[in-house]
């Protein structure tokens, strides 16, 4: 049973028997499914309906359209924001932020299976979404991209948290290089779960209403993996690049050096594509966001999730107050010249005292506010 749609989300109750599966999907296909503020509402509130809501057993959560699954936040919206309030308080960026964090953090900790279709594009605060299920399906045309370098943000959304999860240095190394990363690369480093093809998502909604449902939402996340387990995928997995190159990642990502790491990196010559691809996003990426970046991650190593999201609020209404996201956003988005003027010319010219400040929280930002 469709419910009343809105423009965005639409939801949906399938029946099964007694029982319901929910589904929610992202429908803006001519923003491949960007997230605004309208529809982390959304999808927050439904899913609290949800988890309060006895009958319903599971959640499926996808996208609209073939292109994507969810091309990350409404950024044109958030330098809107910034540029408004020069210094801040940016008020629909930060509570955009506040919102969305708390979103992430129910995903995360939701108690019933939580399966998210991951096809297509899935950047930024799609790939969020896709982390914080636990059942994350991905496809032969699977693209997940952390680009933030490149717009002077960083992978937030618990990037702090499921890129220091991976092994090695490969989460630092997707953050610093904005690489694009397919299906089998995401089950390698764990951003995927399963890998199905896109044709077989009729018949993975058919078959989750024919399932044993019960009570028990811990019976019910066993019946969704082994129902998972058991669906033979039509199509074969993408060539991996991560897994052949993690001897590359690790050696160029090593220590705890920023420069020295883009120093090695910049010496590097090669004529890997997928490399060479990697090597330029570094090293035209923001100087000072390849050190936030840098830094965020570092510091939140062993930190638990509701410590990973209040840094994450904290770092990111900070740079909404500066003027290098509205910057990178112009030159990628809005004038489309690609030659953003950073406001500093490498990454030996950022002083630390201008880095520290970002990881302090304004006296006037949103609260977080996640659940006890």
């Amino acid at each position: 049973m469709e419910k009343p749609m809105t423009d965005s989300v639409i939801v949906t109750e399938h029946s099964s028997g007694e029982w319901v599966i929910g589904q929610l999907t992202l429908n803006v296909e001519k923003t491949l499914n960007s997230l605004t503020r309208e529809m982390v509402d959304i999808i927050s509130d439904q899913l609290a309906h949800w988890a309060d809501n006895e009958q319903v057993v599971a959640v499926l959560i996808d996208g609209a359209g073939e292109k994507a699954f969810c091309a990350g936040g409404d950024v044109q919206a958030l330098r809107n924001s910034s540029l408004e309030t020069p210094g801040g308080p940016c008020d629909y960026a930060e509570h955009f932020f506040a919102r969305e964090y708390r979103m992430n953090y129910l995903l995360h900790t939701y108690a019933k299976p939580l399966i998210c279709w991951g096809h297509g594009v899935v950047m930024g605060g799609g790939l969020g979404i896709l982390a914080g299920c636990r059942y994350r399906i991905v496809s032969e045309r699977t693209r997940i991209g952390m680009p933030e370098i490149t717009i002077a943000l960083f992978p937030d959304v618990g990037g702090s948290w499921f890129l220091n999860q991976m092994q090695g240095h490969i989460g630092r190394f997707l953050a610093l290089t904005s690489s694009h990363i397919n299906a089998a690369d995401a089950l390698f480093c764990g951003l995927g779960s399963h890998f199905l093809s896109n044709e077989q998502k009729p018949a993975l909604l058919s078959r989750l209403t024919e399932q044993n449902w019960g009570a028990s939402a811990e019976d019910n996340q066993d019946l969704v993996a082994a129902l998972l387990n058991d669906m033979t995928p039509s199509g074969a997995l993408p060539e991996a690049q991560i897994e052949p190159h993690l001897e590359t990642i690790n050696a160029w990502m090593s220590g705890s050096d920023l420069i020295e790491i883009h120093e090695r990196v910049a010496a590097w010559k090669g004529d890997d594509t997928w490399l060479s691809k990697a090597q330029n996003g570094l090293l035209h990426g923001s100087p000072l966001a390849a050190s936030w970046i840098f830094k965020q991650l570092n510091q939140t190593q062993h930190a638990d999730l509701r410590e990973v999201f209040e840094s994450e609020l904290i770092l990111g209404c900070n740079i909404m107050r500066h003027p290098e996201f509205a910057e990178g956003v112009r030159a990628l988005l809005v004038d489309k010249d690609r030659n953003p003027a950073w406001t500093y010319p490498d990454l030996r010219s950022v002083p630390d005292d201008v880095v520290e400040p970002f990881f302090v929280a304004p006296a006037d930002m949103p609260a977080l506010g996640l659940p006890e």
